[in-house]
């Protein structure tokens, strides 16, 4: 399989699942699509990230030498938005986030659910790993119920459903 070439084209959801498909387990075949995501032209880093969520959500061993590396590219302000969203997906989706990273995580979940520019989903998938981390850190929850009540009111379905769920924790 040609990733450079199937992701340099506009990418379908039989695309993703073919790639998600072909690369399986195999960490070098993974090490190749993570390569394109976080170091390839523009359009590829976008097309890239789609089929890069779901292997880590499928296989998540496949992510972890590369911790470090999305947690820079997630605070970063140059990155398209769907570099973010499924960055944000794999770890609200995918395997807990190793315990050195918790708190870059924390600040950049925070900051995500209450900046208003962000997008519908980047914003549910904050307030879901955020709810996970409450479990571990039972001292954020009052800041995190706070930060979605001042999202509910102008919140979007995706992002309502999963605040009250949190305003719902004790």
């Amino acid at each position: 399989m040609n990733l450079p070439v199937l992701l340099s084209a506009a990418i379908r959801k039989e695309t993703v699942a073919a790639i998600v498909e072909w690369i399986g387990a195999d960490q070098k075949r993974f090490d190749g699509l993570f390569l394109l995501f976080s170091e390839g032209e523009p359009r590829v880093v976008q097309r890239a990230a789609w089929p890069m969520s779901y292997c880590v959500i499928r296989h998540p061993e496949l992510i972890t030498p590369y911790y470090g590396k999305i947690i820079q590219l997630l605070n970063d302000p140059t990155q398209p938005a769907a570099v973010k969203r499924n960055i944000l997906r794999l770890m609200d989706q995918g395997p807990e986030v190793p315990k050195k990273f918790h708190g870059p995580v924390m600040d950049s979940c925070f900051r995500t659910l209450e900046d208003p520019e962000e997008t519908i989903a980047a914003r549910a998938f904050a307030i879901g790993i955020l709810s996970r981390m409450t479990e571990k850190y039972p001292e954020i929850l009052p800041e995190l119920k706070t930060a979605v009540e001042f999202v509910l009111p102008n919140a979007a379905p995706g992002v309502r459903s999963r605040a009250l769920k949190v305003l719902k924790k004790k």
